[in-house]
């Protein structure tokens, strides 16, 4: 098992928003994760997603100061365009699940980096990503 943790947008979005029914479980997991010294990788795509939410929700000086944190003391990784392309071939094979492409990604991404995936989606587990269960 690697240590290392890639973050779906779902405890992003619940870290940073105090009215978020997942905010204290989120911060938690950010404080365990520190104190196991397990890094929390945030793609790229991932950031993008979590911005645009928080954008919505929370309004531009909150999506601000979190893009400025992530960016300041995340570990990012880039997502290939092979790992889009093969991300958008594996939706095919859950023609009945609404399964985003950002999700694959992040899926794909763990499984190419062997890291467990911090997510609150179900559907990680139909993709059979290795999610992290504190």
């Amino acid at each position: 098992m690697s240590l290392e943790l890639i973050a779906d947008a779902g405890p992003l979005l619940a870290a940073a928003n105090r009215k978020d029914s997942f905010h204290q479980r989120a911060q938690a997991e950010l404080r365990q994760a520190r104190r196991e010294q397990r890094p929390v990788i945030v793609s790229y795509s991932t950031v993008l997603e979590t911005h645009s939410l928080l954008l919505r929700r929370l309004g531009p000086e909150s999506a601000e100061s979190w893009l400025a944190d992530v960016l300041a003391t995340g570990t990012m990784v880039n997502p290939t365009a092979d790992d889009y392309t093969i991300a958008a071939m594996r939706l095919a094979s859950f023609p009945d699940q609404p399964i985003t492409l950002f999700d694959m990604v992040v899926a794909l991404l763990a499984e190419r980096l062997r890291a467990q995936v911090w997510t609150y989606d179900h559907h990680f587990d139909l993709m059979r990503a290795d999610v992290w269960r504190p």
